[in-house]
């Protein structure tokens, strides 16, 4: 890691701050990007970003603020030129920017799914193509974009949310596809970690504060530890892949693939499609379930 330039977005606070704080004391020089704004977007402040890189240079490590928007073209490019004007390259970037703009889907307006997509997804785009041609250039470099299993199993008034995170991970799939050639790599993490973020989400039922309470005993610095090997060489061998980070559990996550099959010679219509495939099919369906249903053990 040692030597190694690395943009972080999103670190003023939690993951990001955490995944920042560790990789500079692996040896890396990092870009602290955060708007500074709050958990649904909005305002913006230097002083999160600035806190995290005064950590950073206190602790004897070398960091840069930078406080531009993941969610325009012209503010993901800045991000990457940060790091070039002050460091002279870019080996890395972890894709943790983030807000939340929960809202059941029938009462969801447009400004809160495209504030939401802006910020995750086309923010995630928009940083990692800005560091793609010093990674063509260089042959090297290494992308970790922030899922959540909101995508990649489900939620309750995530639409947004969800949306763009699974978005996310065919996003990273696409560029660990695309850029493998030049020695690029690219991988989700589907972090579990209590955060500001964590912290809107509602607390009113018991099953919702028992949820809240699991997640408050699951720290970012569990996060960042994997992220940081991600960024690191010693994970050259894993491209394309999704990890989830529960606590202390390292769990690779599926990717979807055919489960069943059924075919009929003469083509199928509304009577054999009821009476023959749905049956041979059903056994194969995914439940529609939740994350916290899926995961509803303690954390290790």
């Amino acid at each position: 890691m040692k030597d190694k330039v690395v943009v972080v977005t999103g670190a003023g606070n939690g993951i990001g701050k955490a995944t920042a704080l560790l990789l500079a004391r692996l040896g890396a020089k990092v870009v602290v990007n955060d708007l500074g704004s709050s958990g649904n977007g909005e305002g913006q402040a230097a002083g999160p970003a600035n806190q995290v890189v005064g950590e950073i240079v206190a602790a004897g490590g070398q960091a840069v603020a930078d406080t531009h928007s993941v969610a325009t073209r012209e503010g993901a490019a800045s991000i990457i030129q940060t790091a070039v004007d002050r460091f002279g390259r870019i080996d890395g970037v972890v894709n943790n920017a983030g807000i939340l703009r929960d809202r059941i889907f029938h009462k969801m307006n447009e400004d809160e799914w495209r504030a939401v997509i802006d910020v995750h997804l086309h923010g995630s785009y928009f940083v990692s193509r800005a560091a793609a041609p010093f990674f063509k250039d260089q042959e090297s470099g290494v992308m970790v974009h922030m899922t959540s299993t909101s995508g990649l199993i489900g939620n309750f008034g995530q639409a947004n949310y969800a949306a763009a995170k699974l978005g996310m991970t065919a996003l990273s799939k696409s560029i660990a596809l695309d850029m493998a050639r030049f020695n690029v790599r690219s991988n989700c993490i589907a972090p579990f970690a209590w955060s500001r973020l964590i912290g809107t989400l509602p607390s009113e039922t018991e099953a919702e504060k028992q949820r809240l309470a699991r997640m408050q005993s699951m720290k970012p610095e569990q996060v960042a530890a994997v992220a940081a090997f991600l960024i690191s060489d010693d994970s050259a061998e894993i491209n394309g892949q999704v990890l989830a980070v529960r606590g202390n559990e390292v769990m690779v996550m599926s990717q979807p693939r055919p489960l069943v099959s059924v075919h009929s010679a003469t083509g199928w219509d509304q009577e054999s499609l009821r009476t023959h495939a749905l049956p041979a099919i059903k056994r194969a369906f995914t439940p529609l379930e939740r994350s916290p249903e899926v995961f509803s053990w303690d954390p290790v």
